[in-house]
């Protein structure tokens, strides 16, 4: 059996914080994950995911939500995840 090598599809993924746009996305930014700062900035709403097809079934989404969870974390800020949510394996 030949060995294989890691690819691009098996990597992950780069995501990128659009602050402007308010989302995390990839760098083509083809898949993303919106959200709306409530409380003063203290909360982050996630509101929408988004992954176009030809992403699906390579954990895209999964990456979005760390991103955006990891970044709620380092700046003291509490999640409401969208429901109904997979994001419950995530937070719980």
């Amino acid at each position: 059996m030949a060995s294989t090598t890691a690819t691009a599809e098996t990597e992950s993924p780069k995501i990128v914080w659009n602050e402007n746009e308010r989302r995390f996305e990839t760098e083509d930014k083809k898949a993303y994950i919106e959200y709306v700062l409530r409380n003063n900035g203290k909360v982050m709403d996630l509101v929408h995911t988004y992954v176009p097809r030809s992403k699906r079934g390579l954990g895209m989404a999964s990456h979005l939500c760390v991103a955006a969870l990891n970044h709620a974390k380092s700046h003291s800020m509490s999640i409401i995840p969208p429901a109904p949510t997979f994001l419950v394996s995530f937070v719980f």
